[in-house]
This record gives structure tokens, C-alpha cells and sequence, in this order.
């Protein structure tokens, strides 16, 4: 277990990822499939508001993924798994459908919360930056949450390094409760972060639980040059959610897979312990679709 900084947080370095739960994964199964998680040791367990798998649009209403998390972790022992979840992706027709105002925070956080069955949300994401809406008035509409009972504690995602520095610094001026978490999008293939973010989180102590860590697929072997995307796979399925499958991007996914070779690792194994071995990352998310994918991801510990 790792432990978020700050907080009374221990983590499994592999945090389950429900982007998916509604569809590919059908409700009945992905309920099946966190509670096998959480008894193969994860205790973390990540979705949004937004999320319905693929059938999700900009604007739809989103909430399918919580509904299935709060069924599945209910009556589990209270303590035994933390969810997080978050805010600020377009989920529906209002202005407090989208973004991070205190109005938005507060309807959306309700809402939450119901769909989850809880009374409080272990790690409350910003999903993304709100430029239209103060630091301040962000900051308050969590401590406020905060104080409510309904939070405990709060995260950023999608945040660049300079957009985390000024939320920190307008938190310290207003003596508020700093983030303790930041999920970027991170793997062999998207290493933005590695400049300057991780180093930043690195430094203050926040911990680092990225997404996107097989990017699609591409780094679990799947995917040949010059084969057609196999069925069932993310490039199948929902394309437009795929990077560019070019000669170069092959270039890099061969390289990795002789790197994998080499150190005795499936691609996907590999694609986690390169995650877990950058500065401050304390959990990688996956996302699963069967038992399976929930085992090999715990082998790659080993």
C-alpha cells in the first residue's frame, strides 16, 4: 500500500478505472468486476460523473458509472475501499451542468453522492480547469463541502503544472485545504507530464494516481503495424478516442515491447511498473473489462 500524502489515504498501486462501466461493460457485469477488483486487493476505486463508457457525447447526463460503483460497494465493510470521483465535464442542459462554479460543485456533488449511495466522497476531483470561475470561489465550494462532511479530500485532473502552482498558491493565500491528489493522463506513448507537473507534485507532496496508462490499448500488444484493430479493442470500438496509428507511433510501441521483453514482462505488465516508477505516482489506474485484465494487472507487482 502507498499512502496519499496528507491524509490517512493507503492505496493499492493499482486503482480500478470505470471510463467503461455502462458500456462495453454492461451494468451487471461491471459490478461483478470491482468487487472481484477489491478482492484481488484494490482499494481505490476511480469514476466521474460524467462516465457511461461508450455511449457517452458531449453534454450527455452521465451518472452511469457512479450508479454501478455505489451498488457494487455496497455492503462492502465501511472502510475497506475509498471511492473517488469528480467534477466539471458538461453533464447536462444547465449552467451548473458544467464546470466548477460553487453552484456546479454543489448540485453536482449532490448528485454524486446519490447515484453513489454515500454520505461521503473519499477524493473529490476537479476534472478539469475552470478558468470562468476564481480559484477562490472554487476553493471555498470545497472547503465548504469539506466542512459539510460530504468530501474528504480533493484532487485535480487534466491540470498543467503552471494551472496546480496557481491553485496551490491561491489556496495558501486563502489559508484553504491544498489538493492531495493530481491525475493526469500519463504513459510510454503521452510523457508530457514527466517536464514539469510530476516534478511540481513531486515537490509539494501531492500525489500523482494517472490515467491512461495503456493509452488506449496500444501498450498491451494488441495492436501489429499493418493489422486490422482486433475485435473488442478500444481502436474497434471507439476509434475517435484512439491516438494516430502511424509507422512512427509503431516505431515506439516495438521499442516498448522489446524493453518489456527484456525485463521479463508482458506490454501491459511493463506499461504499469514504467507508471508506478515516475516521480510521485502512488497508483495507476486500469481499466478492466473482464477478470482477467484484473489479474495480470496485479501480476505485474510481483
Amino acid at each position: 500500500m502507498n499512502q496519499i500524502p496528507g491524509t490517512d489515504l493507503k492505496v493499492f498501486p493499482i486503482t480500478l478505472g470505470t471510463m467503461t462501466y455502462g458500456s462495453p461493460v454492461a451494468f451487471d457485469d461491471a459490478v461483478k468486476l470491482t468487487q472481484y477488483a477489491v478482492s484481488r486487493g484494490v482499494n481505490l476505486i476511480d469514476t466521474a460523473n460524467m462516465y457511461e463508457g461508450y455511449n457517452r457525447y458531449a453534454g450527455s447526463a452521465g451518472g452511469v458509472a457512479e450508479e454501478i460503483v455505489g451498488r457494487a460497494v455496497r455492503g462492502l465493510p465501511h472502510g475497506s475501499v475509498a471511492v473517488a470521483t469528480k467534477v466539471g465535464m458538461k453533464v447536462g442542459p444547465a449552467p451548473e451542468d458544467e464546470g466548477t462554479s460553487p453552484a456546479a460543485i454543489r448540485k453536482q456533488l449532490d448528485r454524486s453522492l446519490a447515484r453513489l449511495g454515500m454520505d461521503c466522497i473519499d477524493l473529490y476531483y476537479l476534472h478539469r480547469p475552470d478558468e470562468s470561475v476564481p480559484l477562490a470561489d472554487i476553493l471555498g465550494a470545497l472547503s465548504d463541502a469539506q466542512r459539510a462532511g460530504k468530501i474528504r479530500y480533493y484532487g485535480v485532473s487534466n491540470y498543467s503544472a503552471e494551472q496546480l502552482a496557481a491553485l496551490l498558491r491561491a489556496a495558501d493565500a486563502a489559508h484553504l485545504p491544498r489538493p492531495v491528489a493530481c491525475q493526469p493522463p500519463l504513459s510510454y506513448l503521452k510523457q508530457e507530464a514527466l517536464a514539469a507537473l510530476l516534478p511540481l507534485c513531486a515537490a509539494e507532496d501531492i500525489a500523482v494516481i494517472p490515467y491512461q496508462i495503456y493509452q488506449g490499448g496500444l501498450l498491451t500488444g494488441k495492436y501489429r503495424r499493418g493489422a486490422a484493430a482486433p475485435a473488442g479493442s478500444r481502436a474497434d470500438e471507439k476509434p475517435e478516442w484512439m491516438m494516430r496509428m502511424d509507422d512512427a507511433l509503431f516505431d515506439r510501441i516495438e521499442s516498448f515491447a522489446a524493453a518489456a521483453q527484456a525485463h521479463g514482462k508482458s506490454m501491459a505488465q511493463y506499461a504499469i511498473r514504467w507508471t508506478l516508477e515516475q516521480p510521485a505516482v502512488v497508483s495507476a489506474i486500469v481499466g478492466v473489462k473482464n477478470e482477467k485484465q484484473v489479474d495480470d494487472a496485479v501480476a505485474a507487482l510481483a
